[in-house]
């Protein structure tokens, strides 16, 4: 009996199921502004490429029975989805003629796969924006692999940064994850982890309370050659760039986490000191010579003594205090992870379809994934050629609220 011709629909259904089960950090990631993009708004107006995100207003606490009014600033950030991914293919009808098995493997899986690892190699690259650093070291404070101590250290400091709890994940390299298998074996009596971790030489789900799950596009960093670190210039600086004596050595670059002496983080809610000094990632690259580091987050101190909206650190640095990086000079190592989902948004949005000059135009989306198929006929060639298309953006909106756990290259 001959196969029934596969049809675009199937082709594009089996494209969605294939994406969503290809990378567990894309689907661990928030959702829920892409609605915003994908629905026209009042008067059938549509908000165009970027939207704004408020993020959640901050207050200080009164103490006493005297009111003590206080006035809201929001503080809202950019999400913009303006980034196209796609795989172009060359077949022909016959190539259809086949079970739809053998076509979702020679053609489909390959390509969405493509499509998958670009996309989530693109959002990772944000992971260097994250403010928080643990790392196992030896003597010489060369970075080795994680621990079980490790991985609970990571867990406690987005505690002590008011992160909420629940919906945590991990995500770790492939070798990473190899290494934390090993070194947790032994470690937990709950069989029915054990057993799995044995199986799939993978940690899965709700230890140490996340979800964990590997990831080949993890981030390999490479610190510099630091040289003689700068000083603080000036006192009683705030925000996102600070001034310091020049830089040395070959620079720093984007991604470093250094620290400011005398200055120690705050519990987000309570603006209490957690007896941490505060860490800060580079949001650039920082050349030799350089006077000036640019940062996230900002310097935001108490004022007086006092509590203020916002506020991420006991108070500014001083002149001529130490800047610290937590890396050792020329070391490479893996970025793994823990955060909560709101750390970091993404929209996967519908994209428009073409009237004219195609044979095929299908759009699906299915539980957030929405990808476009069309198939057009190259008549110099005498060829069809189909395009599989997703238009989306991400943010990292609150990359405080994750946490990265390096693991030696």
């Amino acid at each position: 009996m001959a196969n029934s011709l596969i049809t675009p629909t199937l082709v594009i259904r089996r494209a969605i199921e294939l994406f969503r089960n290809q990378n567990p950090f894309l689907q661990m990631m928030d959702r829920q502004w892409q609605d915003e993009f994908a629905n026209p708004s009042v008067a059938g107006q549509k908000p165009g490429s970027t939207i704004q995100i408020r993020l959640p207003n901050d207050y200080v606490i009164r103490t006493g029975p005297t009111a003590v009014p206080q006035s809201t600033t929001e503080v809202t950030t950019g999400l913009t989805v303006a980034k196209q991914a796609g795989v172009d293919i060359s077949f022909s009808m016959v190539d259809r003629t086949l079970t739809m098995q053998d076509y979702s493997r020679r053609i489909i899986e390959p390509a969405v796969n493509t499509i998958v690892g670009a996309i989530a190699s693109d959002v990772m690259t944000g992971a260097e924006a994250i403010p928080n650093l643990i790392h196992n070291v030896d003597g010489s404070n060369n970075t080795i692999s994680p621990t079980l101590t490790t991985w609970a250290q990571a867990g406690a400091m987005l505690d002590k940064l008011s992160t909420p709890r629940g919906q945590r994940n991990a995500i770790l390299d492939p070798i990473t994850m190899a290494r934390t298998v090993g070194s947790f074996s032994g470690l937990f009596n709950q069989q029915s982890k054990v057993g799995d971790q044995y199986e799939t030489a993978m940690i899965k789900k709700d230890v140490l309370g996340m979800d964990w799950a590997q990831d080949p596009t993890v981030l390999m960093h490479h610190t510099p050659a630091y040289g003689t670190m700068p000083t603080v210039a000036g006192a009683n600086q705030t925000g996102s760039s600070i001034a310091t004596s020049a830089v040395g050595g070959s620079g720093l670059a984007q991604g470093d986490i250094v620290t400011f002496a005398g200055v120690y983080s705050v519990n987000r809610v309570t603006k209490a000191s957690t007896g941490q000094l505060a860490q800060f990632a580079l949001t650039a690259n920082v050349p030799a010579g350089a006077t000036a580091l640019p940062i996230y987050p900002a310097l935001v101190p108490a004022s007086g003594g006092n509590p203020v909206a916002y506020e991420t650190v006991t108070a500014s640095p001083a002149a001529g205090a130490a800047i610290v990086c937590l890396t050792n000079a020329n070391e490479w190592y893996r970025k793994n992870f823990i955060f909560h989902p709101l750390a970091a948004t993404l929209a996967l949005v519908p994209m428009e379809m073409p009237t004219r000059g195609v044979m095929e135009a299908y759009r699906e989306s299915y539980q957030g994934v929405s990808i476009r198929l069309i198939t057009f006929y190259d008549g110099i060639n005498d060829q069809t050629i189909t395009r599989l298309d997703v238009l989306y953006g991400y943010k990292w909106v609150r990359p405080e609220w994750a946490v990265v756990v390096a693991d030696a290259a």
